[in-house]
């Protein structure tokens, strides 16, 4: 059960990330242009006004001085999260990597007789060892400032090795923690594979694991197809997006899923750049220019975004200016896990509006198909510099925070996939105001995972696209 739920969540948990920020004085605020506030007490009242049973302990008889101190100690748990998300990404990496040993990759429901047969050992000594010199690996050499901070030295093989082992195990109980509550939540069986009841049964699955930055093509074609099912519909209007927002856009490290999980190029993200490209092939965006603000609080996402700007507005000759995105596609040699047509087509011609097609990184010999077998299909994008130089990085955390904005300056469209997930109903209840003080009157936010509407509230759920071709739904919440 647990490699199943391995297996099934990449699609849950491809995109996401939501973390905390410590109050930031007004000045230093404006000093970096943004006027970003933690909602007062009295904006966050009617979210605070429903059954005690649905509050936080702290918040239960709620008053002001309760709310900024739950505000302040979410703030320290939910970075303390983000860390454990950085460990999770690990023994992925642990499993999955290619960057750091030539031994074969472990799927989770084969772990007893890869340890039997020493391959785990053996990848554990090749991650040791990589962890002690990574020699230019930018995967390795976050993972050696990680277990620095962790107090363990990686220059210590046992010691790096014993950290390895135990947060494996930690992984492992976590998977069955989740099978167990994943259990219990489903309504009846057909919810395993119904994208409706999937969208309300697994909202805040997560709650109590590590917040990883996962990301990967799966959430953005749901979203390019809501996109679509808005438009068809007549709630978007061609030309009507100018201002957007994407929620925890990610980096991809390690994912969850052996089929998903690729370490041989450098790390990346994604979401901002799909959208953009979604919102161009669907005429939805006005003059064929989008604003795009990125919304995360982790440093290492927010840095490199802004390094990609700093390229791609330096005078350097163009091919050394844009942002290039590998776009590898998993191969399956049996028919019942092979991609569905749209899937394909959409991947195809993703990023053809945003940059052009250039040769993608070659992988590792592990992914190459034989005989017409499993392998991997591979494309790349040079994202063009102006695309790159209208998306900005915005630390912000969506739970916690808000952006003051006047009506004319606010965003016609949020985005946030894969994230919610991480969060209780009430945080996410709060997360669904903040976005709703951002969105003009008839905004939007598009979303996989259900949130819960505040009585009175400035948001409800207007629609649900369902997208059968990966089990997935997008429920729309427009700003009354």
């Amino acid at each position: 059960m647990a490699a199943r739920l391995c297996v099934t969540l990449v699609i849950l948990s491809s995109c996401r990330m939501l973390s905390a920020q410590p109050a930031q004085d007004p000045e230093a605020q404006h000093k970096r242009g943004i006027d970003s506030w933690y909602p007062s007490y009295a904006s966050v009242r009617p979210v605070l006004d429903q059954a005690a049973d649905l509050l936080p302990p702290g918040l239960r008889n709620p008053s002001e001085t309760k709310w900024l101190a739950w505000r302040q100690q979410q703030d320290k748990a939910i970075r303390a999260r983000l860390q454990l998300g950085d460990l999770d990404s690990m023994v992925n990496l642990l499993l999955y990597g290619t960057s750091f040993t030539e031994q074969p990759r472990i799927k989770v429901e084969n772990l007893t007789e890869a340890s039997k047969a020493g391959i785990l050992r053996a990848r554990v000594d090749d991650l040791v060892a990589g962890l002690r010199a990574p020699a230019g690996n930018e995967r390795l050499a976050f993972l050696n400032r990680l277990l620095r901070s962790q107090g363990v030295d990686p220059s210590d093989p046992g010691k790096t090795g014993v950290f390895l082992y135990n947060n494996l195990s930690r992984v492992l109980q976590e998977m069955q923690t989740l099978t167990q509550r994943e259990k219990e939540t489903k309504p009846q069986p057909e919810a395993v594979t119904d994208p409706a009841a999937v969208f309300n049964w697994r909202a805040g699955l997560f709650r109590d694991r590590g917040v990883s930055l996962d990301t990967g093509i799966f959430p953005n074609f749901s979203i390019e197809q809501a996109l679509r099912d808005l438009k068809d519909r007549g709630v978007l209007r061609p030309g009507q997006v100018a201002r957007v927002a994407v929620i925890g856009p990610g980096l991809d490290f390690s994912d969850k899923n052996e089929n998903a999980s690729y370490d041989y190029y450098p790390q990346q993200t994604l979401q901002p750049f799909a959208l953009y490209d979604s919102l161009l092939r669907l005429g939805l965006a006005r003059g064929n220019v989008v604003s795009m603000s990125i919304f995360d609080i982790s440093s290492r996402v927010i840095d490199h975004i802004q390094r990609a700007r700093e390229r791609a507005s330096s005078k350097a000759p163009a091919p050394n200016t844009g942002y290039v995105i590998q776009l590898p596609r998993h191969v399956a040699g049996d028919v019942g896990n092979r991609w569905p047509p749209d899937l394909v087509a959409y991947w195809r011609s993703l990023g053809d509006l945003v940059g052009a097609e250039v040769a993608a990184i070659r992988p590792p010999p592990i992914f190459q198909p034989i005989n017409g077998g499993e392998g991997l299909e591979t494309r790349a994008i040079r994202i063009r510099p102006d695309v790159v130089l209208h998306c900005e990085p915005v630390d912000l955390n969506i739970v916690l925070e808000r952006i003051n904005l006047p009506e004319q300056d606010r965003f016609d469209l949020i985005v946030g996939t894969n994230i919610f997930i991480y969060y209780d109903a009430f945080e996410r209840s709060l997360a669904l105001e903040n976005a709703g003080a951002m969105l003009k009157r008839g905004g939007l936010l598009l979303t996989n995972d259900r949130l819960p509407e505040t009585p009175g509230g400035s948001m409800r759920q207007t629609g649900l696209t369902q997208v059968r071709s990966n089990g997935d739904a997008v429920g729309w919440y427009q700003k009354r």
